[in-house]
Formats: C-alpha cells, sequence, structure tokens
C-alpha cells in the first residue's frame, strides 16, 4: 500500500484511539513537503528597499506563496528562533548561524531587535530568546567559547538596554524589578503585537498594564544562561552576580504570579495589584526556564488537563475572556500553536515528565496530520479542539506554509518517532 493511503486511513482513524501512536510511515508524506518547502521561505535582501531592512545573511521568513497579497519579505525575531528547532543538521550551520548574525545585526544598528527586518516595526521587540539561540548553536555545532563570549555580551546589552530599560523607547522595567512587553507609541494593542501573541484574551486589551510570566521567565533564561557562561569563563562573581538577580526575579515571580490553588502561574496587573484571570500555556514558560521547583511543576502538569484537547494544547482554558474582547483573538481557544507546545514539551522533558511529553506531541502530530492529510499543506494555528475544522481567524489573513509548525512537526519527528524505530 502507498505511504499516502496509509496516511489517510491513518488519519481517519487517529482520533478513535485514547492515544495515536505514530510510525515513520504516517508522517513521511509530511515531512517530505516540509524539506521541500524550506527552499520557498529562504530570503536574501542585503540592501534596504523600501521599508525593508537589509541584512547580511540569508535568512527564513514564516511563510510564502506565490501571488498571495499577505506575503512575508521579512526576518521574524521570535519565529527564527522557532524555525530553527528543525533544522539541526550539518548541511544548515550556515543558514541558523547566518540568522543569528542578522539579529545581532538589527541590535547593532537600531539597539534593540525589532519584531520584524522592516523600519515600521523598529518600535518594538518579540518575545526574547537570543541567548537560548546562541547556547542552541553552541550545542549543536561547538562554536568555541570565544564565539560564544563575544554573541552574549551583545546579548547582554539587549538584556539591560531593552528588556530592563526604565525609560521611552524602552520603558519596559515597572515593577518590583519585573518587565511588561511595551511599543515606543505608548499603545496596548501595539505593545500587545510585542508578546508575539497578536491578539490574545490574556491582557485584556490592557498590555501595558500587565507583567507577562512568559517575559519574565525568558529573562529569567537570559540571567541564567550568562551565569552558566561566567562559569565557563571562570568569573565567579560575574556568576554571582547573575545568580543573585535570578533568584530575585524567581522570588517576585512566585510572589505575584503563582496561584498555588489552580497550580499555575497567571500575568500581573501592577497598576491593580493583582493577578490576571485568564488561564494560558504561559504558564509553562517558568517551568521551561528552569525556575519552577519540583511541587510547581507537578502542579502545572496537573493543570495541563485545563488545555488538552484531542489535538493538543489550547492557547488559552476554554472561553478565557473571550467575551470581553472586541478584536479576533487567535491567541486563545480553541486555537494551539507549535510554538507553546514546544515550549510545553521541553518544559515536562526537563522535569522528567516524558509520559505527558509523549502524549502531547502525539496528539499535536495528528493534529498537524488530521490538516495535512486532507488539504495537502502545514497552517500557522490549528484548532486542536476540532481539528478537522478551520482555525479561529485573527486580525490578518489565515497562513499557509508554515515556518515553525513546519519545524516543531520535523523536530517532534526526529525526537519522538525516530528514535522509537
Amino acid at each position: 500500500m502507498k505511504t499516502l493511503e496509509k496516511a489517510k486511513i491513518y488519519t481517519a482513524s487517529v482520533f478513535t484511539k485514547k492515544e495515536p501512536q505514530l510510525t515513520v510511515e504516517a508522517v513521511a508524506g509530511a515531512r517530505s513537503y516540509i524539506n521541500n518547502y524550506w527552499r520557498n521561505l529562504i530570503k536574501f535582501h542585503p540592501k534596504d528597499e523600501g521599508s525593508l531592512i537589509g541584512l547580511p545573511y540569508p535568512y527564513l521568513v514564516p511563510s510564502y506563496a506565490e501571488g498571495r497579497e499577505f506575503d512575508f519579505d521579512e526576518l521574524f525575531y521570535w519565529d527564527s528562533y522557532f524555525m530553527v528547532q528543525g533544522l539541526w543538521q550539518e548541511d544548515n550551520k550556515e543558514l541558523i548561524t547566518g540568522i543569528l548574525e542578522d539579529l545581532l545585526f538589527l541590535f547593532k544598528r537600531f539597539r534593540i531587535i525589532p519584531n520584524s527586518s522592516q523600519y515600521f516595526m523598529t518600535g518594538r521587540s518579540q518575545p526574547p530568546f537570543l541567548t537560548s539561540l546562541i547556547m542552541d548553536i553552541d550545542k549543536h555545532y561547538d562554536m568555541g567559547q570565544d564565539w560564544v563570549n563575544e554573541r552574549m555580551a551583545i546579548a547582554k546589552e539587549e538584556y539591560q538596554g531593552v528588556w530592563m530599560g526604565q525609560r521611552k523607547p524602552n520603558a519596559r522595567l515597572v515593577y518590583r524589578g519585573l518587565s511588561r512587553y511595551y511599543d515606543s507609541n505608548y499603545l496596548n494593542d501595539i505593545a500587545e503585537t510585542e508578546s508575539g501573541w497578536d491578539m490574545t484574551t490574556r491582557f485584556q486589551r490592557k498590555t501595558l498594564n500587565f507583567l507577562p510570566v512568559d517575559l519574565n521567565a525568558l529573562l529569567y533564561k537570559y540571567e541564567s544562561d550568562f551565569a552558566r557562561v561566567a562559569k565557563i569563563n571562570g568569573s565567579w562573581e560575574e556568576a554571582a552576580k547573575w545568580e543573585t538577580a535570578q533568584e530575585q526575579r524567581k522570588a517576585v515571580m512566585n510572589e505575584l504570579m503563582w496561584d498555588k490553588f489552580r497550580g499555575l502561574y497567571f500575568d500581573y496587573d501592577y497598576t491593580k495589584a493583582r493577578r490576571g484571570t485568564i488561564a494560558s500555556l504561559a504558564a509553562y514558560f517558568p517551568m521551561w526556564a528552569g525556575m519552577a521547583s519540583e511541587e510547581q511543576a507537578a502542579r502545572l502538569v496537573d493543570s495541563l488537563k485545563r488545555f488538552e484537547n484531542k489535538g493538543g494544547l489550547a492557547t488559552t482554558e476554554h472561553s478565557s475572556g473571550l467575551q470581553f474582547m472586541s478584536v479576533p483573538t487567535q491567541w486563545a481557544y480553541p486555537n494551539g500553536w507549535a510554538p507553546l507546545h514546544f515550549i510545553v514539551v521541553q518544559a515536562l522533558e526537563r522535569y522528567g515528565y516524558h509520559r505527558e511529553a509523549k502524549r502531547i506531541v502525539n496528539r499535536w502530530l495528528s493534529c498537524n496530520l488530521v490538516w495535512f492529510n486532507h488539504h495537502g499543506v502545514f497552517l500557522e494555528k490549528y484548532n486542536v479542539v476540532s481539528p478537522d475544522k478551520p482555525p479561529m481567524r485573527g486580525l490578518y489573513p489565515s497562513q499557509t506554509g508554515f515556518g515553525w509548525t513546519n519545524a516543531v512537526f520535523e523536530r517532534f519527528c526526529q525526537d519522538y518517532i525516530d528514535r522509537n524505530e
């Protein structure tokens, strides 16, 4: 029987079993599509052109479709981190290291890594993954300590100047050592796009009032990475400084954001001195960053049931906050997103919850396959409650392709299917 026919048979029955079990054969057609699709996403624009900022190296864009009015020519900050996760083969070393150099180039030129490489995006950034990208590249390609030190020095400038800035154009550090998402125009909805979750129910259209749990967990990860590199360099005094910073951040986040009764972290509205009410997958970023205690991790694992559906994890708990929103909220129930699945799965693996991680992976891959085997494309997001139905729409047209979906699908196949064969 041909592979595609077997895949369709698998798709038809995938949600009739309690837990889907995937094989190399079931994902072969999808992986072939992904492998062939990458060439569509590689762009190279070495010179400024209109609003597009020239970059010194080729990079990946999120999506491409011939003849579509809504398309991408620019590099995106956090998209880039997730897109490289399925491309760690040696053949892609030049592309991946080039993407990092493009991000560093943008920071050197604008003193911020913009949302994307468009001039009109320079007033805001995106969730900061710079140290994680540096460390991941060194892990896979053994770049050497001098290489790491040089790039970490730039990451420290980004950390201090952008994410710990206290005045316009970077007024992000606002309350008890914690930071918020921001926009230099001081507009809530545009600040929400810096979160990458545009749009979401989490902030109730008041993003500037909230200390986001994911952002501050990412900054904890920066401090942890800085401490780790300092120890490797034998700089014990500097390492102690960063360890103190991360412990202080963890203590304040636990006080303000951890809800021991619900077993989740929540964003904190510092203007009203209270936690937000929207349960979201942002709660798992502290676990991914390694700042959750074993007890907190156990509670977070138990809380997965709030988000878990037959197609994977919904971005927020069922119907959380939707009644208050007047804009489309694609970063909310019933939609699921590849980068959030990647974060949650890595968080589970970090704390030893391998069975739960595998279950989430299988459901997410199966959800992706349902759509691919019927429509021949991957999506930027999925309806995880009803995987055969379209996802909830957003402010812009729904995209196919799709960079980070493809990458996470491939990475999960490598980690959870190939290794079992």
